[in-house]
C-alpha cells in the first residue's frame, strides 16, 4: 500500500552596495549553503549515476536519469543527500514504475506519494504532486518535518514519512532494501573507478 506524507529554503535578498556587485545565482546560493553545512558536494554528485542505475531497473533510462537529477538538485542546501530522496521514491512507487501519475488507494499522489493534505501543508496543490519537480520539493519538506518529529533521527524520520503501524513497518523493509541496492551500485562504481585509475598509472613492464 502506498502512503505518503513530505524543506523549503527561502532565498535571502542581499542589500545593494554602492559599488556594483555580482548577483548570486540560485545554484551558487545552493552550493554555498551546502558548503556551509559541511556536506561534501563531490559525494552528492557521486551518488547521481548510482541512483540513476537503480532507478533504471524500475523505469526507462531517460526518466531514471531525470529523477536522479531531481534527487540531487532538490536536496542541495538541505540536511539530506540525494540517496535519501531516492530510496523514498523507490519505496513509494518503485513497484509502479516510479510513475508521476501514481495514486494510492488512500489518495497519496506522485512519485513521492504525498497525501493531498500534506501537500497543501507545504504550499502545494494536490494536482501539483503529479509534477515530478514539485512533488520532489514537497517530499523534501515532508521529510524535514518528520526529522523534527523524530528529534533528528533520520532513519526514524524516513519511517514516519510513511506513517505508523504495519504498513509503515513493511515500507521500512522496502526502503532499506532499496537503499542497499543504491549502496551496492555506489560500491561497484567505486571499485571500477579504482581499477581504471590503477590501469592508468601502472603500466605493464
Amino acid at each position: 500500500m502506498l502512503l505518503g506524507g513530505v524543506i523549503c529554503i527561502q532565498p535571502q535578498v542581499r542589500q545593494a552596495q554602492s559599488q556594483p556587485v555580482a548577483v548570486e545565482t540560485d545554484l551558487e546560493r545552493e552550493i554555498r549553503n551546502v558548503m556551509e553545512k559541511g556536506i561534501n558536494l563531490a559525494e552528492r554528485k557521486r551518488q547521481i549515476p548510482a541512483i540513476a542505475t537503480a532507478f533504471s531497473r524500475y523505469t526507462v533510462p531517460e526518466r531514471a536519469r531525470r529523477l536522479a537529477a531531481l534527487c540531487y538538485l532538490k536536496t542541495l542546501g538541505t540536511l539530506f543527500v540525494p540517496m535519501d530522496l531516492a530510496e523514498i521514491a523507490l519505496a513509494e512507487t518503485g513497484g509502479h514504475g516510479l510513475s508521476g501519475k501514481a495514486i494510492s488507494v488512500k489518495g497519496a499522489l506522485g512519485v513521492w506519494q504525498l497525501m493531498p493534505y500534506r501537500a497543501k501543508s507545504h504550499g502545494f496543490s494536490p494536482d501539483e504532486m503529479l509534477n515530478d519537480e514539485k512533488c520532489a520539493d514537497a517530499a523534501v519538506r515532508e521529510l524535514a518535518s518528520k526529522l523534527i518529529m523524530a528529534k533528528g533521527n533520520l532513519n526514524r524520520a524516513k519511517k514516519l514519512y510513511c506513517g505508523a503501524g504495519p504498513d509503515a513497518d513493511a515500507y521500512e523493509v522496502r526502503r532499506r532494501q532499496y537503499r542497499k541496492e543504491i549502496l551496492e551500485e555506489l560500491n561497484n562504481r567505486g571499485q571500477n573507478q579504482a581499477e581504471i585509475e590503477i590501469k592508468g598509472v601502472v603500466q605493464p613492464s
